[in-house]
């Protein structure tokens, strides 16, 4: 399973890898910091230097990530790990990469590539945590909207489809559009804010990235409709604790960002040395609730 002996002298005391995420994000920046935790480690236990470039595109946009991907494999660094925005749109670029020798994994995303590794969870699941507890607090039956993230995105598609699935089975609950964020907490702001405008009658909404629960409880604050209109979130970034705490926001189903970093950064140390590395590691889900959200702000 190794190309190297890790004691010899062919290893490599200098290493670089590269975290290109969808966009700049607070959540993608509890990415970063797990990257770094895990690097320090690293660095720690083996003698070795090594560096994070954190890259994220300015705005969530399929053409400026693979232009980022294609600059940055250019100075062949030992390793990348991407969040990408479309399977189809940065595969070719990915298996590219991967094909020119450098290791390269997709986290917080189910990889469609046989040999690129993910890190993440199930994204299927975590819709069906989400839209089943909304079921739950509006009694089976209600007007429910539903609002897409980075529509392309395959985590964010998979949320989608699989709440869209839950709420489908019940007669009494009416789906609606709850918008596109896009993932972008201004953008979720205005399409929330929109939404709750033209449905008065509207009681639970549901998201599929971190950026729609943030713009959703600052339309909800805004309108007035604060208890009346019951939301369960995706992830657990500050603002979206807080929310929670303040009532605004039910719950969360989140994923476990840092985690996320700090698993990227072991397998792509690992592919640097030549150890074949899983096809998928699963960093779980978390359910935020008011019951146990201080001790997730604790932890932010």
């Amino acid at each position: 399973m190794f190309k190297h002996d890790l004691a010899g002298d062919n290893v490599k005391k200098n290493l670089r890898f590269v975290i290109i995420p969808k966009v700049a994000h607070p959540w993608f920046e509890e990415v970063n910091k797990g990257a770094l935790e895990q690097a320090e480690l690293l660095e720690k236990q083996l003698g070795i230097k090594i560096t994070i470039e954190y890259l994220p595109p300015v705005s969530a946009d399929v053409v400026e990530q693979n232009s980022i991907l294609e600059k940055i494999a250019e100075t062949q660094p030992d390793g990348i790990a991407i969040d990408p925005l479309d399977s189809v749109g940065n595969m070719k670029m990915m298996s590219k990469i991967r094909d020119q020798g450098v290791p390269i994994i997709v986290f917080d995303s189910p990889s469609t590539e046989d040999g690129i590794s993910s890190v993440g969870n199930d994204f299927t699941q975590q819709g069906v945590i989400a839209a089943e507890r909304l079921v739950k607090l509006i009694g089976e039956k209600g007007k429910v909207a539903v609002m897409k993230g980075f529509p392309t995105a395959p985590n964010h598609k998979e949320r989608y489809e699989a709440q869209i699935a839950v709420l489908q089975k019940y007669p009494d609950i009416t789906i609606i559009d709850g918008g596109i964020d896009n993932d972008d907490i201004k953008t979720g702001y205005q399409q929330a804010a929109t939404v709750l405008a033209k449905h008065h009658d509207l009681i639970g909404y549901l998201c599929c990235d971190a950026s729609g629960p943030i713009g959703i409880a600052e339309a909800i604050k805004e309108a007035g409709k604060v208890g009346k209109v019951k939301v369960v979130g995706m992830d657990g970034i500050k603002p979206i604790l807080e929310a929670i705490k303040e009532g605004v926001l039910d719950s969360s189903a989140s994923t476990i960002p840092r985690m996320q970093g700090a698993m990227s950064i072991l397998m792509l140390w690992q592919a640097s040395i030549g150890v074949i590395i899983p096809k998928m590691i699963d960093t779980g889900i978390d359910v935020i609730t008011r019951d146990n959200v201080d001790d997730f702000i604790a932890l932010s």
